[in-house]
């Protein structure tokens, strides 16, 4: 693929293991020339496989097509099939960690589940019903479902050759911030964690209350979390846990979290110092985190264990996010093998 640079597959997971329930659809891309397996990022997009290049032979994600009408994302039930083709290749830009030698694969997250409140009956969450009901208090919600759906592409990377599967950075943007995080939580066989732009919910401190908060989350997607998640609306103060403390469930592995700086819904600041309450635990595992207690000047990336940045623009994923995340790889992933 892409004029002989890398080797094309794409997967199809049946992760309830029925293939009449949810599919999943793996794209990756491997670099043609490597001297042995590759170590890879991993992340859900919004839009599409075939929105993360223009490459006409990228196949169009069905359960794209299927739910488009659904969903609210950036006005996506405009798109044809042919318009939507490339609409976030800036998101992806796949030149750049190919030749860096990293491999990159991607899902549709809708796939897992579609991203609206009765999604959950198109989705894993149906799927798993009888075992798991998903109308309990306490029952998972759709970051849970694209969580262990993160989960299940991870079982597919330990078993190809050509990706060193010990070496697995799992990236997500906004509420896909907030799912590598909660995946990463989980399984430590992901060897790096990015967040970026993840907010409440995700990196941000929730008893901040700046930006978006818990009830307004709640509110505007009460399928996201579980139901008790509610009674935490205009109730941060009650909460027994805070976000420094997720960050601290992936100690000692590798954590990146990135903010913007007009991206005041996320609230960069508390993303910051959720990030700096979670260096202590990184330090008694043995590893230097942070390495400041002062949140940096715009552009200037910051951190050891714990990688951070504030740079200027919107709520997006831009080349500089991933000049800085592929440079925290490199310092972090390439060592590990």
């Amino acid at each position: 693929a892409l004029g002989g640079h890398a080797l094309r597959k794409i997967v199809a997971l049946y992760p309830t293991g029925h293939r009449d329930g949810p599919r999943m659809e793996i794209l990756l891309h491997i670099p043609a020339q490597r001297p042995g397996p590759v170590p890879l990022f991993f992340g859900f997009n919004f839009r599409g496989n075939q929105s993360i290049h223009p490459d006409p032979a990228i196949p169009i994600s069905a359960n794209w097509l299927r739910f488009r009408p659904s969903l609210e994302l950036e006005s996506i039930q405009t798109d044809t099939p042919e318009a939507s083709r490339g609409s976030k290749a800036s998101r992806w830009p796949m030149d750049t960690i190919l030749s860096r030698g990293y491999a990159l694969a991607t899902c549709f997250y809708g796939d897992l589940e579609p991203d609206f409140p009765d999604g959950w009956k198109h989705g894993v969450r149906g799927a798993l019903a009888n075992k798991h009901p998903p109308t309990a208090p306490d029952a998972w919600g759709a970051i849970g479902a694209w969580a262990w759906g993160i989960r299940r592409a991870m079982d597919y990377f330990a078993t190809d050759p050509d990706i060193d599967a010990s070496r697995v950075a799992v990236l997500g943007h906004s509420r896909l911030g907030k799912t590598a995080l909660w995946a990463a939580a989980q399984d430590e066989r992901i060897a790096l964690a990015i967040s970026n732009n993840s907010g409440c919910g995700g990196a941000a401190l929730s008893r901040r209350w700046y930006g978006e908060t818990i009830e307004r989350i709640n509110t505007g997607f009460p399928h996201w979390f579980c139901a008790n998640y509610k009674h935490y609306n205009n109730n941060e103060s009650a909460l027994p846990v805070d976000q420094h403390m997720l960050l601290s469930l992936i100690a000692p592995r590798p954590l990146y979290v990135a903010s913007a700086v007009e991206d005041r819904w996320c609230d960069p600041k508390g993303e910051f110092l959720s990030a700096l309450h979670a260096d202590p635990v990184y330090r008694l595992l043995g590893h230097s985190g942070l390495d400041t207690t002062a949140m940096p000047p715009l552009n200037h990336p910051v951190g050891n264990r714990i990688g951070y940045h504030i740079r200027s623009g919107k709520h997006d994923v831009t080349p500089y996010d991933w000049d800085q995340f592929l440079n925290f790889a490199d310092r972090n992933l390439r060592s590990k093998r």
